[in-house]
């Protein structure tokens, strides 16, 4: 098939990742993929690494110039187009409809933003998509039971994860390899630095006796700096960036933390965590329950709860024995429900049943 995705977005996350981790797979097994983004876009750089040679449009904002960029774009056969944030998905309707919708729209609904009840969104969704594809069970059934879209056309498919990839390691030498310290225990959290993946709830409710590191950046790091060094807990907190390899920093914690209170589907970082086995603690929004069931795969707490967080902290800290037997029931639900080869299945089965019910 040939496949083209349009990402407006200008950050960088795990929607980012699931698009270029996705195509890179469908490339491996014949398929043909083009990627539309803005040129200024974090995925537009990172794209050639993963084999995929972006192509610049301007769809960072609605304009007549997207608009007409995409339309020129749309105008070279293509089997499927693939959407996934508002702007693109908007320009990429328009323009197929401009165009007299030579292919069929699949819309990537990743994050669990409610979607607006009006005529123009029930347009998006009904008419101008030919199917919905969400991150999570809990996503499909919200737009299902408040927006009314029919259950048949929306299929909710996690982000699978390489299960060999993520799996378990040796702590001593991670972190030695990292220059972290060898006999501390630490508690990580590998998320872009958004207001709501709740790093400023970890950092209040950090126990005194354990580190933190923090892997990822963002737009809320200038604040979390401020409060490290209000909190007076900078000695043992690690800002340590970015990172292209994100596995062995996770084989070197004790304790995962997400405590994130909006806008997740399933969200990557906790499903790598678990596949390395580590004990998570996160709470329950978007469809991360697919992922975390409480005192089962991981503990689950309440968002924004500072006390709640802390205590479940405290207690996997305290308890070596309850930190393996979580992580080893979080890594066997993460290897039967989210594998990479599986999540390429079902885009793939997606995308040609939308290609072949259009034509």
């Amino acid at each position: 098939m040939r496949i083209v995705h349009t990402e407006s977005s200008l950050g960088w996350g795990g929607q980012e990742i699931r698009i270029l981790s996705e195509s890179q797979g469908l490339a491996r097994r014949g398929h043909e993929i083009r990627l539309l983004c803005p040129p200024e876009a974090r995925i537009f750089a990172e794209a050639p690494s993963w084999g995929l040679q972006p192509e610049p449009v301007p769809i960072a904002r609605k304009s007549l110039s997207g608009f007409r960029s995409l339309q020129e774009k749309l105008k070279q056969p293509c089997d499927v187009v693939s959407t996934h944030s508002s702007t693109d998905s908007w320009l990429s309707a328009l323009a197929l409809k401009s165009l007299g919708r030579p292919y069929p729209m699949v819309r990537t609904r990743h994050i669990s933003a409610p979607v607006p009840r009006n005529p123009l969104s029930s347009w998006l969704y009904r008419k101008a998509t030919s199917f919905i594809v969400t991150a999570g069970e809990a996503l499909k059934t919200e737009l299902v039971e408040r927006n009314g879209f029919p259950a048949e056309r929306i299929e909710s498919v996690p982000t699978g994860i390489d299960t060999q990839r993520f799996r378990p390691g040796d702590k001593r030498a991670a972190r030695k390899a990292l220059g972290l310290p060898a006999e501390k225990t630490l508690v990580g959290i590998v998320a872009t630095l958004r207001s709501w993946k709740g790093h400023r709830f970890l950092l209040e409710a950090l126990p005194e006796d354990a580190g933190l590191v923090i892997v990822g950046d963002g737009p809320q790091r200038p604040m979390l700096e401020a409060q490290v060094t209000k909190l007076k807990i900078r000695y043992k907190v690690l800002f340590a960036g970015n990172q292209q390899d994100v596995v062995p920093w996770l084989q070197s914690f004790d304790v995962f933390a997400l405590p994130s209170y909006a806008n997740e589907g399933v969200p990557q970082a906790l499903i790598q965590a678990m596949l390395v086995g580590l004990p998570c603690v996160t709470t329950n929004v978007g469809s991360m329950a697919e992922l975390a069931i409480d005192r089962k795969t991981a503990f689950v707490v309440s968002p924004q709860n500072i006390q709640s967080l802390a205590a479940a902290l405290r207690a996997l800290l305290a308890d070596s024995s309850l930190r393996e037997k979580l992580g080893v029931a979080a890594r066997k639900h993460c290897q039967e429900r989210f594998s990479y080869e599986g999540m390429l299945d079902r885009m793939e089965r997606i995308y040609r049943g939308a290609a072949d019910a259009h034509r």
